[in-house]
């Protein structure tokens, strides 16, 4: 039992440094917002998912963001800011 309980912590210890997989449209963005212009990895994820939102219901108008954020749901674009804001 003790040797179960110790091979359970080790692995769970050694999942935490990978990343999670990205979610559908989450890559997408550096095609864009790479280093040099508007960085957006690790930025807070509330931030991401606000300015996300604001793109998809108009409130903060744009040329190309409103037209990809209506492609995503709320819980997509959750989902995406959380991703970005974990990259570093």
């Amino acid at each position: 039992m003790m040797k179960l309980l110790v091979l359970a912590v080790v692995v769970s210890m050694g999942a935490v440094g990978f990343a999670a997989e990205p979610p559908p449209g989450a890559t997408t963005c550096s095609g864009c917002h790479g280093p040099s212009f508007m960085p957006v990895n690790g930025r807070a994820s509330a931030d991401l998912s606000s300015g996300m939102e604001a793109f998809r219901s108009g409130e903060r108008p744009s040329t190309v963001m409103g037209r990809l954020m209506k492609g995503f749901s709320p819980a997509e674009i959750q989902a995406i800011a959380v991703w970005i804001a974990e990259q570093k």
